[in-house]
């Protein structure tokens, strides 16, 4: 009795009992019509074949319907492709009745031809016009729900839009009603969309719409929309103070399905940067780790925690999650079962400093491919901590290659930074040092195939300029940036993820440098205006813009190539390989590090320092230079 009270039992039993009567009147109707002008009504000999048959077409049309899949859903959520389906079961049923009728003759008379075709029609009439008929009904507003409480303007008429505008339908919970669409497609301008919802012009015309609908809200429902887009919209929504809010984007869509009330959300600075959005296919450029073990260190930090959510998409055997900060790791574990239910992820709290432990890690799961994303990069503190940068970036660095490789791991791909470009930091000098360690394991251990990728800034990763901004807006300004004209590179964090995993498998594995592409370097200060704007306020007018002094070794722009590197393009899309116009000496790499270990290992503060400054200070801190001058 429970299953028989289930609300879904229930409407498919009412569905099919509709089409049943259906089916029903179109058979009579039928015969109806082939004997209307007949003065004597119908033949006594069709009178008893319908009679005898009726139940027979009623029992085989619903097997057909059943069979064709017309019962597993809703009639309120019927499309185009449904009637398409209709249309098929439709005339397979009718013709299944002409056969059986022509060929089996289950009954002593024949049924007319006329009344085949007549049937034929009237069903896929009856049948298709029922489901329209309840969706109509059913997305058709209230008498309560005309008067619209929160009037809504939607950018983009495509899927995205046209499934806002029915959710928006659907759910009166929302509290919202469709007044518009916006669209760049020339074919679509007039048309009305899904409910009638007309598209009102292009997002060039955004300025005169709003003021001609004054909406409440506007919501951007493209998620692949560039920057521009975005901004351009932003832009004259905060001129008339009117809320805007965007669908996720192209990667937040693929973390996980999206339901409207839910996932709206306030458009953010990476939204709006101006920059088209790069979109990669990661079941396709991550394959090479299905079925693989793979390792990721900083598991639970910005990079590698990202790292583990697309790895877990292409179904390694086992994700071995390793992080030395306990929440941390804690927090990706967790993610990993709750939200994604992916269990084939082990958590190892290990320091990638200690060398005992690192290799008891990697000889204990033997992974196939390790990506390094353990690593220190405040640029402040890392000046105040020497000891502790070139621990934890360099020295730790060369025990996870090495013992990777001990390990006869196939790939090691670690996470570098373009601050190890003519490092001007310890920190950016430390990462340049992890890129000749890695290169140098390279020609050591030739049954591992090692690769570095460089990249800039990622947004509201742990230290960057976005979250410190946010705090300071949060607290009323002032906003401080260190120069006018300073620039960075920026790229989303996912965006830098799906890269890495590419590049990990390109290349010859000679210790290589990858660097992504990240388009053009934005202004700091524009950075700034964005955000302040986003939040609602005005520049310099509501919050304060304060200018600084750049702190010893900071750079006015970042680079992405050395003085004597050259860029060389690579088969994967925005990827570059940095190729080296001098060689990397890995005698001289193995020396140096060594010389700085015991230096860090004796706690040597001062001659340290020292160190890396004459590393930095020859000239521009090129090994390949240090090697040449020795």
């Amino acid at each position: 009795m429970g299953r028989l009270n289930h609300p879904v039992y229930r409407s498919r039993v009412g569905q099919i009992l509709a089409d049943a009567a259906l089916v029903a009147l179109a058979y009579f109707l039928a015969f109806q019509l082939r004997f209307l002008d007949d003065p004597h009504g119908w033949p006594h000999r069709y009178e008893v074949l319908f009679a005898q048959s009726v139940g027979f077409v009623i029992a085989g049309k619903l097997i057909v319907f059943a069979a064709a899949g017309l019962y597993q859903k809703w009639w309120r959520y019927v499309s185009g492709r449904d009637f398409l389906l209709i249309l098929r079961a439709v005339a397979i049923s009718s013709a299944l009745l002409v056969i059986a009728f022509a060929v089996v003759q289950p009954f002593e008379h024949r049924l007319p031809r006329s009344v085949e075709v007549i049937d034929f029609m009237l069903t896929l009439i009856l049948i298709a016009g029922a489901r329209l008929l309840v969706r109509l009904i059913v997305e058709r507003p209230s008498k309560g729900d005309r008067v619209p409480r929160h009037e809504v303007l939607v950018v983009g008429a495509g899927s995205g839009g046209q499934m806002v505008v029915r959710e928006m339908r659907l759910n009166p919970a929302l509290g919202a009603t469709a007044i518009g669409f916006v669209d760049d497609d020339p074919r679509k301008r007039g048309m009305r969309m899904v409910g009638g919802v007309k598209v009102l012009g292009s997002t060039d015309e955004i300025a005169p719409i709003l003021d001609e609908t004054d909406p409440d809200e506007v919501i951007i429902a493209i998620p692949s929309a560039p920057g521009t887009l975005r901004a351009k919209v932003v832009a004259a929504c905060r001129e008339r103070r009117i809320r805007v809010r965007t669908l996720p984007t192209v990667f937040e869509l693929l973390r996980g399905g999206v339901q409207l009330s839910k996932q709206l959300r306030e458009v953010q600075v990476e939204d709006v940067l101006g920059r088209e959005p790069i979109v990669v296919e990661i079941d396709r450029v991550g394959a090479y780790l299905q079925d693989k073990i793979v390792l990721v260190t900083g598991a639970g930090g910005s990079i590698g925690s990202e790292l583990c959510r697309q790895i877990a998409r292409v179904d390694p055997k086992l994700l071995v999650m390793l992080d030395h900060a306990e929440d941390n790791l804690f927090e990706i574990e967790r993610e990993m079962l709750d939200e994604r239910h992916f269990t084939n992820a082990e958590s190892v709290l290990a320091d990638c400093r200690e060398p005992h432990r690192m290799l008891e890690t990697m000889q204990r799961f033997k992974p196939e491919v390790v990506f390094h994303a353990a690593a220190y990069k405040h640029v402040p503190l890392m000046e105040a901590n020497p000891l502790e940068a070139v621990r934890n970036n360099a020295i730790a660095t060369r025990i996870t290659a090495e013992t990777a490789a001990a390990a006869k791991a196939e790939r090691f791909v670690l996470i570098s930074t373009d601050k190890a470009v003519d490092p001007q930091t310890v920190m950016g000098a430390s990462k340049a040092m992890a890129e000749w360690i890695v290169e140098a394991a390279a020609d050591r251990h030739p049954g591992t195939r090692f690769a570095s990728v460089r990249f800039g800034n990622v947004l509201a990763s742990s230290g960057s300029v976005v979250p410190i901004f946010r705090g300071q807006i949060e607290r009323g300004g002032p906003v401080t940036v260190t120069h006018p004209e300073m620039t960075r590179y920026f790229m989303t964090i996912p965006e830098a993820v799906q890269l890495v995993i590419r590049a990990g498998d390109i290349g010859a594995g000679k210790g290589e440098v990858f660097v992504l592409d990240m388009g053009d370097p934005v202004k700091i200060v524009d950075l700034a205006h964005n955000m302040i704007r986003l939040a609602g306020y005005e520049p310099e007018a509501d919050i304060a813009i304060e200018f600084t002094q750049p702190r010893p070794g900071e750079k006015l722009h970042e680079v992405l190539f050395g003085d004597y590197e050259s860029p060389q393009q690579t088969a994967a899309k925005r990827i570059n390989r940095a190729v080296r116009t001098r060689p990397l000496d890995p005698d001289w790499v193995d020396s140096t590090l060594s010389a700085l270990e015991a230096l860090v290992l004796a706690g040597d503060e001062a001659n340290l320092a020292e160190r890396v400054v004459d590393l930095i200070a020859s000239p521009g801190g090129d090994a390949t230079k240090v090697v040449l001058d020795e």
